[in-house]
């Protein structure tokens, strides 16, 4: 295994999502289209209210890409990227519309792990129940009222734009005690979720606003993937996540750039070991643990020290980029908070590398900037052999021969037979 660090082991344990931040006005901007492939981005007219209506079915999501399809015999891999954000709450920084904005501008999907708790009121607090732990208690604060509402703004445009909502659960318990998520049991997981959808899904009754649009999405069908505090506690959350019909799960606590598996019959997607540039070390690809290997864990150290730590972070994210690019293809997954930690530097670094990948697409290289729910659309239609194949890549492997040499021995063609599976049919 590729050694993190030690202050990138330390990071696994503070990968917060703080709501400490000074408020500035919204930032306001048109939808765009979002690179997408289809769908106007306007609300279909007949929406059918769900619950007390603080959600309503609006039909087929829009903007989305278009249906994926099997690799063709010897095709080369797209590149897949995921962005994705822990918490996803609107504390006045500006960070939620800011990244909704770039994702437009650059053509990508994102996923947004939604924190359930960002929509439940703190005077009503006492309504969430945590596994071991008192009722009301959260290692991560409530949003006032106001950004309760900003946060339902921007939540409802992210899915019109075509971007994932998945959860992050409610109180995010990452200590070493008994309350935290590491020693939750699948029943205690099953009771955090199904909170964390209700949290969601009555934000009308919870909050009292009658003057906001519902979210456009039946959180139920939505919801088909997470990712848990401080990557704790994925053992006993996958056979929940299982029986819910879950199809994904982001909490594997550091993983390398390869090929995806499935553990307990969910896809594993880990947050990734990646180039850190000018040390000895790989750095998971989320922006605390970036923080922890340059500042030790201080989100306010002296700025003199911005300026090189943003140009390493941006380099890092960059250089995962393109090696998983260059060689194997491995989609490359990285993880976010809106926080303005440092001086905002790693905001700038994911989104300076965001423009750097959009501008690899621009030259006409097959880079796809997407969500994981979309990502996994992708893996649902792949023949298992080529999976399979694909998976036998490691870290910084080229294929063998070339993509078209690689892949076709993978389905047969090497002798010319075809495969038995149907090109349109599913794995």
């Amino acid at each position: 295994m590729l050694g993190l660090g030690a202050g990138a082991v330390t990071a696994l344990g503070l990968a917060g999502c703080g709501t400490g931040v000074r408020d500035r006005q919204q930032e306001r901007s048109g939808s765009g289209n979002g690179g997408a492939k289809n769908g106007s981005g306007r609300e279909p007219v007949r929406a059918k209210p769900l619950g007390d209506g603080s959600t309503a079915d609006t039909g087929p999501q829009p903007r989305q890409p278009e249906k994926p399809r099997p690799l063709e015999p010897g095709e080369t891999p797209p590149q897949f990227v995921v962005f994705s954000w822990d918490g996803a709450g609107d504390v006045g920084n500006g960070l939620f519309p800011r990244f909704l904005k770039a994702a437009e501008d650059h053509g990508a999907h994102m996923t947004f792990f939604l924190s359930g708790l960002y929509l439940l009121p703190e005077s009503k607090k006492r309504a969430y129940l945590p596994p071991n732990n008192a009722p009301g208690a959260s290692d991560i604060g409530y949003l006032t009222d106001a950004h309760i509402r900003t946060t339902l703004t921007n939540l409802r445009r992210a899915w019109l734009d075509g971007h994932e909502i998945g959860t992050h659960f409610n109180g995010h318990f990452c200590g070493d005690g008994h309350g935290s998520v590491a020693h939750w049991t699948p029943k205690q997981w099953r009771s955090e979720i199904d909170q964390a959808k209700s949290f969601v899904k009555e934000w009308r009754t919870n909050t009292g606003f009658d003057d906001l649009d519902p979210l456009p999405f039946d959180y139920d069908k939505e919801l088909v993937g997470g990712r848990t505090p401080c990557l704790l506690g994925q053992d006993n959350l996958l056979p929940t996540a299982r029986e819910l019909g879950w199809r994904y799960d982001a909490s594997s606590p550091g993983g390398l750039q390869v090929w995806p598996d499935r553990k307990q019959g969910i896809w594993d997607l880990p947050l990734q070991a990646v180039p850190f540039p000018g040390r000895s070390f790989e750095v998971l690809s989320m922006d605390y643990n970036m923080l922890a290997n340059q500042s030790l864990n201080s989100t306010q150290a002296p700025p003199a020290n911005y300026p090189a730590w943003r140009r390493q972070a941006t380099e890092a994210y960059i250089a995962g980029f393109r090696r998983a690019y260059e060689t194997n293809r491995a989609p490359f997954f990285v993880g976010n908070h809106f926080e303005e930690w440092n001086g905002g530097i790693y905001m700038d670094a994911v989104e300076e590398a965001l423009k750097h990948m959009a501008r690899e697409r621009e030259k006409g290289g097959d880079v796809r900037l997407v969500s994981f729910r979309q990502f996994t659309d992708w893996l649902d239609v792949q023949r298992p052999d080529v999976l399979e194949r694909l998976r036998s890549l490691g870290v910084g492997e080229s294929p063998a021969g070339g993509w078209k040499r690689f892949l076709a021995e993978a389905t047969g063609q090497r002798s010319g037979s075809r495969a038995d599976r149907n090109p349109g049919e599913a794995a």
